[in-house]
């Protein structure tokens, strides 16, 4: 009798878990980024109910920035030793707690509701200081190398989508129910969202829909999936802080890498901040109008931040080097923001949106610096590597809106604001062509600290 055949082994369909991980992280980021742009899109209405100059408008603008910078080194070691998580739900509750709260400072006049105005922007600002390197994170925990640059690109690009989507909405609502309710509206959101993130977020060997296949795919392709595990979070300080800060510090590689983060943001908190107040009054538009025109170079940058991670990612798999794949979109979206300075030349409405939305589609496709530390940050500290970076990046959301705020006074324009802005995408290009060099994972040396074995 003739033994049949067995059947060869079934193999396991491959789980697709990552990209609802994914998913989350970019709704999250959407929200974020609309929360920090409500004080843009509120500010003609808010400036002329307070009597604000341009200089304590450019202060006010630029409060978020300076706690949030602060906080990115604490919000790093947070993440480090409590998981993304854990720290992520408390950012994103507070953060929307806080944002509800800025609509109370209708109640206040004068130098009372800019104080009010000033400190809770500042809170905003250190609540929401774990969300990207939460999000680097997260990355780097559930996505192979290639891709990686398509994973991060699109939280990143969530800066885009959330001006385009909510940009028009929220200039509705101020038209319609004042700037207080703004803030009301947009806080509650965060708080519904903050419900949804627990059930949501889980680390790679923690998910209950993820299944052994996903896991040595993403694992094999280099990704980190041990990063936010509970032996991870519960094992021993690996580093000493301090020497780290200061061993991430002296690698020309990253300090490049940082220098570029703080020019490309300088372009982010333009947006963030004036570019709406630039509509109403060098252009002369309605608030409403501003809300609808603001949305099409956040389209554009949306479009491209997708567009720009796509391409490098296809760039690994057809194999380039790592350092061409990143680099190659990056040079090019410089070269197309530098275009913004051409606002400066032209007179139509439909032009100065064509370069603005040309500027931030480049933006867009260059905005890999987050794909970038994920494939640099070292595996003992990435929650650190990630907010020293968000701390250089972040320091133009204090410089951006207070030297804008200097030049309007000085020169009652924005002509050279525009030119401040554009050059800062060229010197981005110099930083990444001239000090990054070959992009390659740090190791630590100098501030590992012994452990001991069982």
């Amino acid at each position: 009798m003739k033994v049949p055949a067995a059947a060869p082994p079934r193999t396991e369909t491959r789980t697709r878990v990552r990209w609802g991980i994914l998913a989350m992280l970019f709704v999250v980021t959407t929200i974020n980024f609309a929360d920090r742009a409500t004080i843009s899109i509120a500010g003609p209405d808010l400036r002329a109910a307070l009597g604000l100059s341009p200089v304590q408008m450019g202060y006010i603008f630029s409060a978020f920035a300076w706690s949030y910078v602060l906080a990115q080194i604490p919000g790093g070691w947070l993440l480090d030793r409590f998981g993304s998580k854990t720290t992520y739900f408390v950012s994103l509750t507070l953060w929307s707690l806080l944002t509800m709260f800025q609509g109370a400072v209708g109640f206040l006049t004068g130098a009372a509701a800019v104080a009010l105005l000033f400190a809770l922007r500042f809170l905003v600002g250190a609540a929401e200081a774990p969300s990207f390197p939460g999000n680097g994170r997260i990355t780097s925990a559930w996505f192979p190398t290639n891709e990686r640059g398509f994973a991060s690109a699109i939280f990143n690009s969530a800066q885009y989508f959330a001006t385009a989507f909510f940009a028009p909405i929220m200039g509705w609502i101020v038209h319609s129910f004042g700037w207080q309710a703004v803030f009301y509206f947009m806080g509650g959101l965060g708080l519904v969202l903050a419900l949804f993130w627990n059930r949501v977020i889980y680390g790679p060997l923690a998910h209950p829909g993820v299944n052994d296949a996903e896991l040595e795919y993403i694992k094999a392709g280099g990704g980190l999936v041990e990063l936010d595990s509970k032996a991870a979070t519960a094992k021993p300080k690996e580093v000493d802080t301090l020497k780290c800060i200061g061993e991430l510090l002296r690698n020309r590689m990253l300090l490049g890498l940082y220098i570029f983060q703080f020019c490309i943001n300088v372009l982010t908190y333009f947006f963030l901040t004036w570019f709406p107040v630039y509509l109403v009054t060098e252009r002369h538009m309605t608030i409403l109008k501003a809300g609808f025109v603001a949305s099409l170079p956040a389209i554009c940058g949306f479009l491209g931040g997708v567009l720009g991670g796509w391409i490098s990612d296809r760039l690994i798999k057809a194999g380039w080097s790592l350092t061409a794949a990143r680099k190659t979109p990056i040079v090019l979206g410089m070269l197309m923001a530098m275009s913004m300075i051409a606002c400066n030349y032209v007179e139509s409405d439909m032009l100065v949106v064509f370069f603005m939305s040309l500027a931030f589609f480049g933006k867009g496709i260059g905005a890999l610096g987050w794909a970038v530390v994920s494939d640099t940050s070292p595996r003992q500290a990435g929650g650190l590597s990630g907010g020293l970076f968000n701390t250089f990046g972040n320091t133009a959301g204090i410089v951006t809106p207070i030297v804008i705020g200097y030049i309007l006074q000085t020169t009652g324009s924005f002509a050279s604001a525009l030119t401040f802005v554009g050059l800062s995408a060229a010197v981005a290009l110099l930083a990444m062509l001239f000090m990054v060099g070959t992009i390659r994972r740090v190791e630590l040396k100098d501030s590992l600290l012994a452990t001991q074995t069982p």
